[in-house]
């Protein structure tokens, strides 16, 4: 389900919205809680429900791991903890993204002639996987713990940053699912929602969508083996760039504008990179969140 498409719009996300409100205004807390965590697993399964076992299969166990970081466990049984499990949920990811192509490889390399079923790549695996071991990281040192299995589950399958981020921490999100403000509608953030959503959904169907027919036939002329003239290939790349930077532009608008009607801040995660005055500056301000977790989880443990 598409933040752009008619079900999203005019369906899913008032009915959901409402409920939340509702059940968080005369229910219980946890109901409501509850009640997002289901809409987000359905928001999910739309594509295809045979996934919604693994992501599901994902939060459990490093939600167990978590626990397990978080007990008293010695220094050395906690890190080994902290590896496997890191561990597993790469190995999860590369099987999803890169078995065919190992596979593939090995049989060129050694005149093999192993089958591997096409792999049908589960939707947003890689941001679940990274938002989950920025966790095991952070508990590891001791920077943040879930103690409720509902919360670790909201934390995980939000449905506005579920399927292409922003990556955020659980200390940025769980506090303020706890807030006691958010049980009742607020209309500063569903102003502010409503209109950063509407500007993003103008940026991808007026923009981006718009642009994408030029694109699309420049390179399949290319493809099917034709000479571009010299405006015929500027028309083409111009129209990808563009079209590339509003589509994501735009959906990083509508999660951000979703989030807000539900009283919870996203991180920026896309701040104009084509203004950038070098390539470090670009990766700076394109997939802000991504960038972020590369450097905290990955450069700098490494020495960078």
């Amino acid at each position: 389900m598409l933040f752009n498409s008619y079900k999203f719009i005019f369906v899913f996300l008032p009915i959901v919205l409402l409920s939340y409100l509702i059940i968080g205004k005369y229910g219980s807390r946890r109901v409501a809680l509850i009640w997002l965590i289901a809409a987000s697993l359905f928001f999910y399964g739309w594509w295809n429900p045979a996934y919604l076992g693994l992501i599901l299969a994902s939060m459990f166990f490093n939600y167990a791991i978590g626990t397990i970081l978080s007990g008293d466990v010695n220094v050395l049984n906690r890190k080994i903890i902290l590896i496997t499990g890191i561990a597993v949920n790469l190995s999860l990811l590369a099987y999803y993204k890169y078995a065919e192509f190992f596979v593939e490889n090995i049989n060129i390399s050694f005149s093999f002639n192993w089958n591997v079923q096409h792999i049908i790549l589960p939707l947003a695996i890689s941001f679940f996987t990274f938002q989950q071991i920025t966790y095991l990281v952070d508990t590891y040192r001791g920077e943040t713990r879930e103690y409720n299995f509902l919360h670790y589950a909201l934390f995980v399958s939000f449905f506005p940053q579920l399927i292409a981020g922003p990556i955020v921490h659980h200390r940025e999100m769980m506090p303020q699912f706890s807030r006691v403000e958010n049980k009742y509608f607020n209309y500063d953030f569903f102003a502010v929602g409503l209109s950063v959503f509407f500007l993003g959904l103008f940026k991808k169907v007026v923009i981006a969508d718009s642009l994408s027919p030029y694109a699309t036939e420049a390179f399949s002329a290319v493809s099917n083996g034709n000479i571009l003239s010299f405006f015929e290939a500027w028309n083409g790349v111009l129209a990808y760039t563009f079209q590339l930077y509003f589509d994501f532009s735009g959906y990083s608008d509508m999660a951000v504008g979703v989030a807000f009607l539900f009283g919870i801040r996203l991180p920026i995660n896309f701040n104009s990179p084509y203004q950038s005055f070098s390539i470090i500056e670009f990766w700076q301000r394109w997939h802000i969140t991504l960038s972020r977790f590369l450097r905290d989880y990955l450069y700098i443990p490494l020495g960078g």
